[in-house]
């Protein structure tokens, strides 16, 4: 199974576009000509980013090799798979997408491939951007809900069971005490976001990432652009966050881990404290804060709930 297009969200000149062709096809007779048996005989199953692979590895356990075509603390919007992605993925049994948008690169990805793909969140019922160029499409980010993500865990369940029957009873297991642990995990989150003062209940991010989150736990959400893309931040809709802030008295604002800055400017203009930085496209390594998926979520949510209770510097 082979991967066999580059792809870049730009145009680009015709020399150009020859020069990157000819890359991806030295890449791709690299790679069927290094083919070789690996010492590792699990079939492989490769996930678009991280957090997708720390919930894959859960379920699969020891019977598959799970591997992350992106690393920790990558962008996952536009993300432009290398000739090493291409490499990897022409070994994949199996390959794993959030679906909903949020892999922008994936169909073209894949367009001349066999390998088999499997969309995470199919089933989970999308909440529209609501800002932005993308207004109106599906907002990506349904894994920030631990709701959403038992679905994903079922739609795992199933494609792992289908790539290797002969453990899906296991799969099972892995997937029912997983799906435990988040709701677990959503039971804290709710003691947690519902300690915050009514009147502070406001969650202001760069990327409107947390929309699941927010309806989930009854909060207010705004942001400085509604999906991660170039030119996303205006200084209309800029303003348009200052002003919220400034009117509802929004003690901290917050930004992703990806995009770290961008949040600058509505903290010197409104007075408001920078509440912290949030984990959401990707895990931290193992040193980090979040370097599982349920690690993601404690510390969001203990982030959110600090830094809208004045605990934030």
């Amino acid at each position: 199974m082979r991967f066999m297009t580059k792809y870049s969200g730009f145009r680009k000149p015709a020399h150009r576009l020859a020069g990157a062709a000819a890359v991806l096809a030295a890449a791709l007779a690299l790679a069927a000509c290094s083919a070789r048996p690996s010492s590792d005989s699990r079939p492989l199953v490769l996930t678009t980013f991280t957090v997708m692979k720390d919930m894959a590895k859960s379920i699969a356990g020891d019977r598959l090799r799970v591997e992350s075509i992106t690393s920790p603390g990558e962008e996952i919007h536009d993300y432009q798979p290398s000739p090493e992605d291409i490499r990897r993925g022409a070994d994949a049994d199996l390959v794993i997408q959030n679906g909903l948008g949020l892999e922008r690169w994936f169909e073209k990805f894949t367009s001349q491939s066999g390998a088999e793909t499997v969309v995470a969140s199919k089933g989970v019922t999308p909440i529209p951007i609501a800002e932005g160029d993308h207004k109106g499409e599906p907002n990506p980010h349904a894994w920030m809900s631990p709701k959403n993500a038992k679905i994903y865990v079922d739609n795992m369940v199933a494609a792992f069971s289908k790539l290797d029957p002969s453990h899906a009873k296991e799969f099972k297991a892995n997937g029912k005490a997983y799906k435990a642990r988040l709701d677990a995990i959503a039971n804290d989150m709710q003691k947690k976001l519902a300690a915050v003062p009514q009147e502070q209940r406001a969650l202001v991010t760069c990327e409107g990432a947390f929309s699941y989150l927010t309806r989930d736990y009854g909060l207010a959400e705004h942001y400085l652009w509604g999906v991660n893309a170039e030119g996303a931040m205006t200084p209309k809709r800029v303003a348009a966050v200052q002003d919220s802030v400034k009117k509802n008295r929004i003690p901290a604002v917050f930004c992703e881990s990806t995009v770290e800055g961008k949040m600058d400017a509505v903290v010197q203009a409104t007075g408001a404290k920078y509440g912290g930085t949030l984990y959401v496209d990707s895990l931290t390594d193992a040193k980090g804060p979040a370097p599982t998926y349920l690690k993601l979520l404690e510390y969001d949510t203990k982030t959110i709930a600090s830094g809208l209770a004045g605990g934030a510097s």
